[in-house]
Protein backbone atom coordinates (compact mmCIF):
# COMPACT_ATOMS: atom_id res chain seq x y z
CA UNK A 1 0.00 0.00 0.00
CA UNK A 2 0.89 3.91 -0.69
CA UNK A 3 2.79 5.21 2.43
CA UNK A 4 3.03 2.00 3.41
CA UNK A 5 6.37 1.57 6.15
CA UNK A 6 8.59 -0.80 5.16
CA UNK A 7 9.79 -3.75 8.18
CA UNK A 8 13.03 -2.08 9.52
CA UNK A 9 15.76 -4.69 8.67
CA UNK A 10 18.90 -4.64 10.93
CA UNK A 11 22.21 -3.98 9.29
CA UNK A 12 24.32 -6.47 9.36
CA UNK A 13 27.82 -6.03 11.04
CA UNK A 14 30.15 -5.03 8.51
CA UNK A 15 27.62 -3.85 6.41
CA UNK A 16 27.48 -1.03 3.98
CA UNK A 17 28.66 -0.19 0.37
CA UNK A 18 31.50 -2.56 -1.16
CA UNK A 19 34.19 -0.93 -2.16
CA UNK A 20 34.92 -1.35 -5.63
CA UNK A 21 38.20 -2.59 -5.79
CA UNK A 22 38.79 -4.16 -2.14
CA UNK A 23 42.26 -5.41 -3.24
CA UNK A 24 43.56 -2.29 -3.62
CA UNK A 25 46.35 -0.62 -1.44
CA UNK A 26 47.20 3.27 -1.86
CA UNK A 27 50.50 2.14 -0.45
CA UNK A 28 51.70 -0.27 -2.05
CA UNK A 29 50.60 1.09 -5.55
CA UNK A 30 52.49 4.48 -4.85
CA UNK A 31 55.20 2.56 -3.94
CA UNK A 32 55.09 0.46 -7.58
CA UNK A 33 54.57 3.57 -9.25
CA UNK A 34 57.76 5.27 -6.93
CA UNK A 35 60.12 2.57 -7.59
CA UNK A 36 59.05 2.50 -11.48
CA UNK A 37 59.44 6.40 -12.17
CA UNK A 38 63.12 5.91 -9.73
CA UNK A 39 64.62 3.07 -12.11
CA UNK A 40 63.12 5.50 -15.10
CA UNK A 41 65.09 8.66 -14.00
CA UNK A 42 68.05 6.18 -13.28
CA UNK A 43 67.96 6.20 -16.71
CA UNK A 44 67.97 9.94 -17.36
CA UNK A 45 64.65 10.00 -18.91
CA UNK A 46 62.84 13.58 -18.37
CA UNK A 47 59.65 13.73 -16.51
CA UNK A 48 57.40 14.38 -19.09
CA UNK A 49 59.19 10.85 -20.68
CA UNK A 50 58.68 8.90 -17.58
CA UNK A 51 55.42 10.17 -17.45
CA UNK A 52 54.17 9.27 -20.55
CA UNK A 53 55.77 5.80 -20.16
CA UNK A 54 54.15 5.25 -16.61
CA UNK A 55 50.80 6.96 -17.56
CA UNK A 56 51.26 9.44 -15.49
CA UNK A 57 51.19 13.09 -14.83
CA UNK A 58 54.77 14.73 -15.05
CA UNK A 59 53.68 16.78 -12.04
CA UNK A 60 53.08 13.51 -10.01
CA UNK A 61 56.27 12.04 -11.48
CA UNK A 62 58.55 14.86 -9.90
CA UNK A 63 56.28 14.48 -6.52
CA UNK A 64 56.98 10.68 -6.42
CA UNK A 65 60.89 11.10 -7.03
CA UNK A 66 61.04 13.69 -4.18
CA UNK A 67 59.36 11.46 -1.98
CA UNK A 68 62.09 8.79 -2.95
CA UNK A 69 64.54 11.34 -2.33
CA UNK A 70 66.28 11.84 -5.65
CA UNK A 71 64.84 14.13 -7.26
CA UNK A 72 67.01 17.88 -6.95
CA UNK A 73 65.88 20.99 -7.94
CA UNK A 74 66.81 24.84 -6.69
CA UNK A 75 63.10 25.19 -6.27
CA UNK A 76 62.51 21.93 -4.72
CA UNK A 77 65.40 22.81 -2.10
CA UNK A 78 64.14 26.09 -1.42
CA UNK A 79 60.27 24.90 -0.71
CA UNK A 80 61.95 21.79 1.23
CA UNK A 81 63.82 23.92 3.14
CA UNK A 82 61.27 26.76 4.17
CA UNK A 83 58.59 24.66 4.44
CA UNK A 84 61.02 22.67 7.51
CA UNK A 85 61.34 25.61 9.59
CA UNK A 86 57.60 26.58 9.50
CA UNK A 87 56.88 22.88 10.55
CA UNK A 88 58.71 23.55 13.70
CA UNK A 89 56.12 26.02 14.65
CA UNK A 90 53.24 25.60 12.74
CA UNK A 91 50.93 22.28 11.90
CA UNK A 92 51.21 20.85 8.23
CA UNK A 93 48.77 23.17 6.64
CA UNK A 94 49.85 26.30 8.02
CA UNK A 95 53.48 25.37 7.07
CA UNK A 96 52.24 25.06 3.01
CA UNK A 97 50.25 28.54 3.36
CA UNK A 98 53.57 29.97 4.88
CA UNK A 99 55.59 28.38 2.55
CA UNK A 100 53.70 29.91 -0.15
CA UNK A 101 53.55 33.24 0.95
CA UNK A 102 56.82 33.33 1.38
CA UNK A 103 57.94 32.02 -1.97
CA UNK A 104 55.43 33.62 -4.05
CA UNK A 105 54.02 30.77 -5.06
CA UNK A 106 50.53 29.06 -5.19
CA UNK A 107 49.51 26.30 -2.61
CA UNK A 108 49.50 23.37 -5.09
CA UNK A 109 52.93 24.45 -6.68
CA UNK A 110 53.71 23.92 -3.15
CA UNK A 111 52.30 20.61 -2.45
CA UNK A 112 53.39 19.24 -5.56
CA UNK A 113 57.41 19.85 -4.60
CA UNK A 114 56.81 17.44 -1.05
CA UNK A 115 56.87 14.54 -0.65
CA UNK A 116 54.03 12.37 -0.11
CA UNK A 117 52.44 12.83 3.64
CA UNK A 118 50.39 9.85 3.60
CA UNK A 119 51.24 5.97 1.83
CA UNK A 120 54.88 5.42 0.93
CA UNK A 121 57.46 8.16 2.30
CA UNK A 122 61.32 7.96 2.21
CA UNK A 123 63.24 10.56 4.25
CA UNK A 124 66.68 10.54 3.70
CA UNK A 125 67.40 8.58 6.16
CA UNK A 126 64.66 5.94 5.66
CA UNK A 127 65.51 2.24 6.39
CA UNK A 128 67.10 0.24 3.52
CA UNK A 129 64.69 -2.28 3.31
CA UNK A 130 62.38 0.35 2.64
CA UNK A 131 63.98 1.84 -0.59
CA UNK A 132 64.74 -0.06 -3.86
CA UNK A 133 68.41 -0.66 -4.60
CA UNK A 134 67.99 1.89 -7.59
CA UNK A 135 66.62 4.51 -5.35
CA UNK A 136 69.46 4.04 -3.10
CA UNK A 137 71.82 4.56 -5.54
CA UNK A 138 70.67 7.27 -6.78
CA UNK A 139 70.72 8.87 -3.19
CA UNK A 140 74.23 8.26 -2.55
CA UNK A 141 74.99 9.74 -5.69
CA UNK A 142 73.16 12.89 -5.35
CA UNK A 143 74.07 13.06 -1.13
CA UNK A 144 77.99 12.98 -2.90
CA UNK A 145 77.51 15.64 -5.60
CA UNK A 146 75.49 17.85 -3.54
CA UNK A 147 78.83 17.74 -0.84
CA UNK A 148 81.27 17.98 -4.15
CA UNK A 149 79.23 21.51 -4.92
CA UNK A 150 79.19 22.26 -1.29
CA UNK A 151 82.02 20.91 0.87
CA UNK A 152 79.98 21.40 4.04
CA UNK A 153 80.38 19.42 7.25
CA UNK A 154 76.38 18.72 6.90
CA UNK A 155 76.46 18.01 3.30
CA UNK A 156 79.50 15.22 4.30
CA UNK A 157 77.13 14.01 7.17
CA UNK A 158 73.86 13.21 4.10
CA UNK A 159 76.93 11.50 2.61
CA UNK A 160 77.42 9.31 5.22
CA UNK A 161 74.30 8.73 6.07
CA UNK A 162 73.29 7.73 2.79
CA UNK A 163 75.94 4.94 3.19
CA UNK A 164 74.80 3.09 6.36
CA UNK A 165 74.24 0.12 5.92
CA UNK A 166 76.38 -0.48 2.62
CA UNK A 167 79.01 -2.79 2.99
CA UNK A 168 82.81 -1.98 3.11
CA UNK A 169 85.95 -3.70 3.65
CA UNK A 170 89.49 -2.53 5.69
CA UNK A 171 92.79 -2.34 4.67
CA UNK A 172 93.18 -5.88 5.15
CA UNK A 173 89.75 -7.08 3.25
CA UNK A 174 87.87 -7.50 6.72
CA UNK A 175 83.73 -6.78 5.64
CA UNK A 176 82.29 -4.22 7.98
CA UNK A 177 79.22 -1.92 7.62
CA UNK A 178 77.90 0.36 10.31
CA UNK A 179 74.32 2.31 10.92
CA UNK A 180 73.12 5.41 12.58
CA UNK A 181 71.13 5.67 15.69
CA UNK A 182 68.88 8.10 16.93
CA UNK A 183 68.57 9.53 20.46
CA UNK A 184 65.94 10.46 22.67
CA UNK A 185 65.00 13.58 20.93
CA UNK A 186 64.40 11.53 17.66
CA UNK A 187 67.16 13.27 16.13
CA UNK A 188 70.24 11.02 14.57
CA UNK A 189 73.46 10.96 17.27
CA UNK A 190 76.68 12.04 15.17
CA UNK A 191 78.07 8.28 16.07
CA UNK A 192 78.66 5.02 13.50
CA UNK A 193 78.17 2.19 14.92
CA UNK A 194 80.48 -0.77 13.33
CA UNK A 195 78.99 -4.17 12.91
CA UNK A 196 82.17 -6.41 12.33
CA UNK A 197 81.80 -7.98 16.12
CA UNK A 198 79.30 -9.25 17.34
CA UNK A 199 79.47 -6.21 20.09
CA UNK A 200 78.90 -3.27 17.63
CA UNK A 201 82.04 -0.37 17.90
CA UNK A 202 81.28 3.28 18.03
CA UNK A 203 83.07 5.41 15.64
CA UNK A 204 83.19 9.28 16.51
CA UNK A 205 81.63 11.65 13.72
CA UNK A 206 84.86 14.18 15.17
CA UNK A 207 87.01 10.91 13.99
CA UNK A 208 85.93 11.33 10.64
CA UNK A 209 85.80 15.15 10.22
CA UNK A 210 89.66 14.57 11.02
CA UNK A 211 90.63 12.07 9.14
CA UNK A 212 88.84 13.89 6.18
CA UNK A 213 91.00 17.15 6.73
CA UNK A 214 94.26 15.21 6.53
CA UNK A 215 93.40 14.06 3.10
CA UNK A 216 96.84 15.40 1.16
CA UNK A 217 96.77 13.56 -1.90
CA UNK A 218 94.87 11.13 -4.10
CA UNK A 219 96.84 8.08 -3.36
CA UNK A 220 96.88 6.93 0.24
CA UNK A 221 98.79 3.94 0.96
CA UNK A 222 97.98 3.09 4.39
CA UNK A 223 95.35 4.21 7.21
CA UNK A 224 97.84 5.58 9.88
CA UNK A 225 98.35 8.11 6.59
CA UNK A 226 95.14 10.18 7.61
CA UNK A 227 96.39 10.29 11.24
CA UNK A 228 96.59 8.29 14.18
CA UNK A 229 93.37 7.97 15.15
CA UNK A 230 90.59 5.57 16.63
CA UNK A 231 88.40 3.66 14.08
CA UNK A 232 90.51 5.15 11.19
CA UNK A 233 90.76 1.56 9.66
CA UNK A 234 87.15 1.54 9.07
CA UNK A 235 87.69 5.29 7.87
CA UNK A 236 89.85 4.36 5.27
CA UNK A 237 87.57 1.60 3.48
CA UNK A 238 84.88 4.28 3.84
CA UNK A 239 86.61 7.12 2.11
CA UNK A 240 88.01 4.96 -0.46
CA UNK A 241 84.31 3.85 -1.58
CA UNK A 242 83.27 7.07 -1.33
CA UNK A 243 85.76 7.69 -3.97
CA UNK A 244 87.91 10.14 -1.74
CA UNK A 245 90.81 8.43 -1.82
CA UNK A 246 92.71 6.25 -3.98
CA UNK A 247 94.40 3.03 -3.15
CA UNK A 248 97.38 1.02 -3.79
CA UNK A 249 96.94 -1.97 -6.10
CA UNK A 250 97.90 -4.44 -3.81
CA UNK A 251 95.50 -3.07 -1.20
CA UNK A 252 92.46 -2.70 -3.94
CA UNK A 253 92.48 -6.46 -4.33
CA UNK A 254 91.83 -6.84 -0.80
CA UNK A 255 89.09 -4.51 -1.25
CA UNK A 256 87.63 -5.76 -4.55
CA UNK A 257 83.20 -6.54 -4.81
CA UNK A 258 83.51 -4.72 -2.42
CA UNK A 259 81.34 -1.83 -4.28
CA UNK A 260 78.93 -4.29 -5.49
CA UNK A 261 77.68 -5.74 -2.06
CA UNK A 262 75.36 -4.12 -0.07
CA UNK A 263 73.31 -5.14 2.65
CA UNK A 264 69.71 -5.25 2.46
Amino acid sequence: MMGEKRPYKARKPGGGRKKLKPEYDAGKNLKEQMESAVALYDSEMSLQAIGDALNLNPIKVRKLLITAGVYESDVAEKVKNIFEEYRETQDYKTSILSTANTLQLSKASVTSYLPYKKGVYFPSTAEKEKISVGAERQRRYRAMKRWRNDSTEENFWDVVVSYAGVKFKTYSGLSFSYEVRKGRNGEYTKELWIDRRVKSKSLAWSSIILALGNIKGEMVDRPKALGDIRGVTYIYGMFYRFGLIDVPDEVKEKMKNQTNELIL
